[in-house]
This record gives structure tokens, C-alpha cells and sequence, in this order.
């Protein structure tokens, strides 16, 4: 599986991603400046956690408008998986990839902790290595994870299965985002934003390893 991670100014989890992949791969992936106007050929691009040109104006909004987006969005519209995490979640809100915005969290407070999550849906290239209703634990560390979105589109998302990581603790999500919703795909499938990190929960030394499957998964979706 080849694969390229986008990396912009203030991004801190590209080289947790390239590890991640690399180890599910065995092939490093190419890291690409956000100015460059061309992608490789791959078949998978991540966009990386981090904070983006500062998180100015709003989580991924300026990063939405580097260079290499238009390429990113070309390559997604003609099928090829796209996994944002975190600010890579923000940056596909803020470029129309993904419908709906990330808000600042419920308690106006950064959040960094693990969250239970429950894998809503299973037949991805992103979650073909989890089970539906399955229960991973993946860390999360934002201050604008807060999905929101108007409620015909959240409609659709819940009857298109779309949503496809839920917060799973008794009071909802940590950081009050609508529905406990925590990671959702675009409609053909081949785009998915994701709060939590699962490239750092990706092997037993980092304190778990259930991000380790949807890297797999995609290796063996992929390759």
C-alpha cells in the first residue's frame, strides 16, 4: 500500500501517522508539504492531527486552503480514501468534504485523555479490521472536537450509516458532540474524520493497540 501524509504548518502527529502506517505496511509513506500542488500516486491520504497555522480563525480553516487541498479533494472525489484525524477531521469539515463543523468543546477546556469509543460502522476500508458494536479505546487531545451539524444532516448521516465511530461513555461525549458522534464518513464512503488518534494507540507500548487495526484494515484493503 503506498500512501502520503499532508503535512502543514503546526501539524504534531504526521510522524505518530507515518510510524503507525509504516508499521501496518511495512512501507514508509510520503510526507508532503502543504504548498506542494500535486499528490503522488497513492492509494490512501492522511490528514494528521496537530494545530494548523495555530488553529487561527478556527481548527483547520486556513490549512483547508493550502495548495496541496485541491489535489487532496481531486483524489477524494475520484475514490480514493481520504482518513482525517483531528485537525485533519477540521480540515475535511472546512474544505466540504465532510458536512458539519467541529466547535469548541462542551467545558470551553482542551481535552486530553482516552475515550471509549463503539465502531458503528464495519464495512470500510477504514473499520474493516473492527467488528460492529465493537469497543476500542483510542486517546483524544483537542480544544474543537464538538461535532455539530443541522439536524437533516444529522438525520442522514444516522440512516445512511455514517456515523462511524460513536462516543460510548454513560454521559455522552466528553466534548458534547451531538449524537456522541466521533468520527463520520462522506457518502460514498472513501472519506472519514476522526477526533480521536488511533495512531497513538497503535502498539502495546504506547498503552494500546486498538488503533493498530483500522491500519491494518486498510493495509489489507489496499494492497
Amino acid at each position: 500500500m503506498k500512501s502520503a501524509v499532508i503535512v502543514f504548518p503546526g501539524s504534531n502527529c504526521d510522524r505518530d501517522v507515518a510510524v503507525a502506517l509504516k508499521a501496518a505496511s511495512g512501507r514508509a509513506p510520503v510526507m508532503v508539504w502543504h504548498v506542494e500542488a500535486e499528490l503522488p500516486t497513492v492509494d490512501l491520504i492522511v490528514l494528521p492531527g496537530g494545530f494548523s497555522y495555530g488553529d487561527y480563525l478556527r481548527g483547520g480553516a486556513i490549512a483547508a486552503q493550502s495548495p496541496v487541498m485541491d489535489a487532496v479533494v481531486d483524489r477524494a472525489n475520484d475514490g480514493v480514501p481520504v482518513l482525517g484525524i483531528c485537525n485533519g477531521f477540521q480540515v475535511l469539515t472546512e474544505c466540504g468534504l465532510l458536512p458539519g463543523v467541529l466547535m469548541r468543546n462542551r467545558d470551553l477546556k482542551f481535552l486530553c485523555m482516552d475515550v471509549d469509543l463503539r465502531v458503528e460502522t464495519a464495512g470500510t476500508v477504514f473499520t474493516r479490521g473492527y467488528e460492529a458494536g465493537e469497543n476500542v479505546r483510542f486517546p483524544i487531545a483537542h480544544n474543537e472536537g464538538n461535532y455539530f451539524t443541522d439536524a437533516e444532516t444529522l438525520a442522514r448521516l444516522e440512516g445512511e450509516n455514517r456515523v462511524a465511530f460513536r462516543y460510548c461513555a454513560s454521559d455522552g461525549a466528553p466534548n458534547g458532540a451531538i449524537n456522541a458522534i466521533a468520527g463520520v464518513l462522506n457518502e460514498r464512503g472513501n472519506v472519514l474524520g476522526l477526533m480521536p488518534h488511533p495512531e497513538r494507540a497503535a502498539e502495546a507500548a504506547l498503552g494500546g493497540a486498538d488503533g493498530a487495526k483500522m491500519f491494518a484494515g486498510l493495509v489489507e484493503a489496499l494492497s
